[in-house]
């Protein structure tokens, strides 16, 4: 049946020998001085004049405006810009493209499958699928970080009007909190100009092979009503893409309907900037987004019978369509007093998932074999389908206010600090509805009685199958965090400065569980489970780092940070139904890491060549994990064993002219089990030495863009890109299908031109057309079941300002 559990929840000398690792990530890029927004900004070369250095990338990591080659962290920035230029729209093409970063589909565990909204993302090794994210996903200063919610993965705003997107690896708990353990990812949006008025349109055709057409158009309207004091940005997007997947006949192949995973986007943004004074600014903002998907992205390799079945097809009987919505308002308030700058964040985050799954494998199987001394009836029910129908929904408040230090200045103070508050209630429902599609009326003509252990067996309820709904649940979980923080910088000299920060968070959860029929019998006929938990928790996460300007163009760094995430609730499973003579753990515990980093950010050849590397070393104690039980399909989470993770990151940027930039970046990790107490609870190949799930060895990227001009006002480009994923596993059973997932790669390019205000480019991505299958999700238990890269796609894109 399908899974029931909800899943809650790193001198000179040191410089060459970091120099040889190094490079830089593909989107290190970041080239255009924007004043507005303080950031400045790499577009590619059709769009701006070409320089022959490689220029400085202003960041928000730390919660104030700093040069990123000065961060004592590992940090890859994304140009809003560089993401158009290299057709990335969503994770899984940017974890292909930044070090060190991974996805799985699945959502929070579950068989959810691979698609829009149904990710996991991973970094540095640390990845789950139980209890908590281990990732912080932001919009602007927005937490959108949500649990290991059953079939949900992690929110995926799309890619519209960005700035940039940062990438901060390792721990960030001081300032983010917890789930931020593995590393943070930060959408940083493009504000209003308080300066002009501006609008832009951009239009993308493209063609999937064997798939459909897509479309996508955006347009972003920029207004100074009131020159240097209020401004309004509205912007829109409406993209469709038309679906490679078709469903076939489970019997005869036939094809059914073309291109069901197809994909309908809806996406706004709307953000005001008041600035009454040269101190103040206050910056309300509404994003709004809304993903409609007709299937995932799993297809099958066979038929019921072993018969072979092209690339890209599925023979599932009940399609898997989703509706995913974000909803996003904020007030962002920014004042530069005398002592520092007071930033107040005020936000809600709302995100409603309803999704179909196809039950028929799980559920009517284990149906078909309960039914007694009938053998046509058996055959009539094991011929019936059913479906999973999920009604997800997280509504989250929150509250920042923090004082940051004005930008250190030796003459004034050898202390630069931020210290803040962070308050967020977040409320979770979890719905989930089973039918079985006509069991009522095959029990009914066959005359047996269905809420009989007579006719069906020991698991039959008195309720029996109302509406044919095998299996009812609803959840609710309320969780609320407090936390108090502060950073502080101490400068020995300008050149050297030890960081120290600490933050104090208590967290409690109180959980609702309303259970009943069929598949909640514990053998007594009563099928019904309600249940009230709560937990409680407080944690103190530290930092410490030092950094070292050894010149202007060279900085060494160490740090040392812990990180943890929260623990959770698990539901009661039934004793008799999943064959159990003990109950589970209503409860699991936070677990925490320790994360030691080293790193070197250079610049060499006239600031024409920059190199970026950094290597860690991560100690993962206690670690969530789930306990799955194969009689029944039920989960719960516990806190079990230990792990490590080392490896490091290295990005490389070289300019040899001005007409001609090579980006290469990649990460390597190696991430494994420290201990066999895992599999000593129960969980399959959790042994000592095994590879954490969900994390590919090395990832490497390598692009190339040669720029050239026309005349003064025409130029053009052509681009290259290359990536590469290595080895991973999907998961710790070695007899899991999914288990060995392959190193694989894909290589894109473009070419464009630029004459006055507009632009046009050509793109094909996936030229090879590859179809290697890259991960096997089990969605449905059936051997056959494959995840591949989107085929060959060409597309044309015009972008115009008007």
């Amino acid at each position: 049946m399908a899974i029931r559990q909800l899943n809650y929840r790193c001198a000179a000398a040191v410089t060459s020998a970091l120099a040889t690792l190094c490079l830089s990530s593909p989107c290190m890029a970041q080239e255009l001085a924007n004043a507005d927004n303080d950031v400045k900004k790499e577009v590619p070369a059709p769009a701006l004049k070409n320089t022959d250095q490689i220029q400085t990338v202003i960041i928000t990591a730390n919660k104030r405006k700093e040069d990123a080659s000065k961060v004592p962290l590992s940090i890859s920035v994304v140009g809003g810009d560089e993401l158009e230029a290299q057709h990335i729209n969503d994770f899984a093409s940017a974890t292909r493209a930044i070090p060190n970063i991974s996805f799985s589909g699945g959502g929070g565990g579950g068989n959810a499958g691979n698609g829009p909204g149904l990710s996991n993302v991973e970094m540095r090794g640390v990845s789950s699928t139980a209890g908590s994210a281990t990732v912080g996903i932001y919009l602007d200063d927005v937490s959108m970080t949500v649990g290991n919610a059953y079939s949900m993965g992690s929110a995926e705003p799309k890619f519209f009007d960005l700035d940039h997107i940062e990438v901060l690896r390792g721990p960030q708990g001081t300032l983010y909190g917890a789930s931020s353990m593995g590393g943070t990812v930060k959408f940083i949006s493009n504000q209003p100009n308080l300066q002009e008025r501006s609008t832009s349109i951009a239009a993308d055709v493209s063609s999937t092979s064997g798939g459909g057409i897509n479309h996508t158009e955006t347009a972003i309207f920029n207004e100074a009503l009131i020159a240097n004091e209020l401004a309004l940005r509205i912007g829109l997007q409406s993209a469709h893409k038309g679906g490679y997947i078709n469903q076939v006949d489970p019997v005869s192949g036939a094809t059914i309907a073309k291109g069901i995973n197809s994909e309908d986007d809806e996406v706004a943004r709307l953000a005001m900037k008041w600035a009454p004074t040269k101190n103040l600014a206050i910056t309300p903002s509404l994003f709004y987004q809304k993903v409609k998907s007709g299937d995932i992205d799993v297809s099958y390799t066979k038929l019921a019978d072993g018969t072979t079945l092209p690339n890209n097809e599925t023979p599932k009987k009940i399609r898997e369509p989703g509706i995913d919505t974000l909803i996003i308002p904020s007030l962002t308030i920014n004042y530069a007093s005398t002592i520092g700058d007071i930033t107040s964040v005020t936000s809600y985050f709302k995100r409603t998932f309803s999704r179909t799954q196809d039950g028929t494998t799980v559920n009517v199987p284990f149906i078909a074999s309960q039914v007694q001394n009938d053998p046509a009836l058996t055959a009539t029910v094991a011929g019936l389908t059913s479906a999973v129908y999920l009604d997800n929904a997280i509504s989250q408040f929150s509250q920042e206010v923090r004082l940051a230090s004005k930008s250190y200045d030796p003459s004034v103070s050898p202390f630069t600090w931020v210290i803040g508050a962070y308050a967020i209630n977040t409320n979770t429902r979890i719905v989930d509805n089973e039918p079985v599609f006509g069991i009522n009326a095959a029990f009914t003509q066959a005359g047996k009685d269905i809420t009989s252990v007579t006719d069906l067996g020991p698991y039959a309820v008195t309720a029996g199958f109302p509406g044919d709904s095998s299996y009812h649940a609803y959840r609710t979980y309320h969780d609320a965090q407090q936390a108090i923080f502060g950073e502080g910088n101490y400068y020995f000299s300008p050149t050297v400065h030890f960081t120290t920060g600490l933050r104090f968070l208590q967290a409690k959860e109180v959980a609702f569980t309303d259970r009943s029929l069929f598949f909640t019998s514990d053998g007594t006929n009563n099928g019904i489970a309600k249940i009230t938990q709560e937990i409680t928790e407080s944690k103190a996460t530290p930092k410490f780092a030092l950094t070292w300007e050894v010149n202007p163009s060279n900085t060494l760094y160490a740090s040392a940070a812990e990180g943890f995430r929260v623990g959770g609730t698990n539901i009661a499973v039934p004793l008799g139904y999943c064959q159990m003579t003990t109950a589970n753990p209503l409860s699991y515990q936070s677990d925490s890491l320790w994360s030691y980093e080293i790193g070197s950010k250079s610049r060499f050849l006239n600031n024409t060549l920059s190199m970026n590397a950094a290597l860690f070393h991560i100690d993962w104690k206690n670690l969530q994990q789930q306990i799955y039980e194969s009689a029944c399909g039920y989960e719960f989470n516990v806190n079990v064993g230990n792990a490590t993770s080392n490896g490091g990151e290295f990005e490389i940027k070289y300019k040899p002219t001005a007409q001609l930039v090579i980006d290469l970046a990649g990460g390597l990790t190696h991430a494994t089990l420290s201990d066999s107490a895992g599999a000593n609870s129960g969980i399959t190949g959790a042994v000592k030495g095994a590879s954490i799930y969900g994390v590919p060895k090395f990832n490497a990227a390598l692009t190339g863009q040669y720029n050239f001009n026309f005349s003064e006002d025409k130029s053009g480009f052509l681009r290259a890109g290359a990536h590469w994923t290595g080895t991973s596993h999907g998961s710790l059973d070695p007899s899991s299908l999914d288990y060995q997932r392959p190193a694989y790669a894909n290589v894109d390019a473009s070419a464009g031109l630029k004459f006055e205000s507009w632009d046009v480019s050509l793109y094909v991505n996936n030229i090879a057309n590859s179809q290697k299958v890259i991960q096997r999700p089990m969605v449905q238990s059936q051997p056959s079941e494959v995840y591949r890269l989107t085929p060959r796609t060409i597309g044309f894109t015009v972008n115009g300002n008007l």
